[in-house]
């Protein structure tokens, strides 16, 4: 059990680390199962084994999780970016334990994955994720900057809509991703926002201000 348990309705910040920076994302098929992941464990009852819905998938069955009714989500995703050795999410939880269960089926599922396609064993994630409370709109815009602007602080690419494996080109209406939801809890306009991030020295000024929020 967590100490302080996470509360059906509110925004956390969710971080999960690699054990001692293992690279646990290293092509663009692990990149893009995980994404995939995201959305498929979303859902309190998938409606079979996340490698059966990957077949369907590849066999060109796209619509699967669209027969599913919306008041069968564990939680909304708001904002997520995938780096070779962490993943930062901001969620919503819409039902009592959701985040735990849907974390708890993520990384478990992944785990499985990873270790079946490299010929290892042992876990892949230290212990517990980490989580933190977001109490205002305003932390969670600035949070979202730096979630988004991660890989170019990591140094994976120089524009963050060049990494195609965060929400960033959802929020700036590069290209459409049924993973993330942000609309009810954050509005923004595109321009706007894509703007901000690449006015680097507000960020760096705001980035004081959420310090509390950023978990690395």
């Amino acid at each position: 059990m967590r100490k302080v348990p996470l509360k059906t309705g509110h925004l956390y910040h969710i971080l999960t680390k690699s054990i001692a920076d293992y690279r646990v994302f290293r092509t663009d098929d692990d990149f893009t199962r995980m994404v995939e992941m995201l959305r498929y464990y979303r859902y309190e009852s998938p409606p079979l084994r996340f490698s059966l819905y990957k077949r369907c998938l590849e066999k060109g069955d796209s619509n699967l999780l669209l027969e599913l009714p919306p008041k069968g989500l564990l939680v909304d995703i708001v904002t997520y970016c995938i780096i070779p050795t962490h993943i930062h999410l901001i969620l919503v939880q819409l039902k009592e334990e959701g985040i735990s269960t849907f974390m708890k089926n993520l990384l478990n599922s992944y785990t499985r994955y990873f270790n079946m396609k490299n010929h290892r064993k042992g876990p892949l994630w230290q212990s517990r994720f980490k989580s933190i409370l977001i109490e205002t709109r305003e932390q969670l815009f600035h949070l979202t900057r730096f979630i988004h602007l991660n890989p170019v602080l990591h140094g994976l690419t120089d524009r963050p809509e060049d990494w195609e494996y965060c929400s960033y080109s959802e929020y700036v209406d590069i290209a459409y991703s049924p993973v993330c939801k942000y609309r009810p809890y954050l509005e923004i306009d595109p321009q706007t926002y894509k703007a901000s991030l690449e006015d680097r020295k507000d960020y760096q000024r705001r980035l004081s201000e959420i310090k509390h929020l950023l978990l690395e």
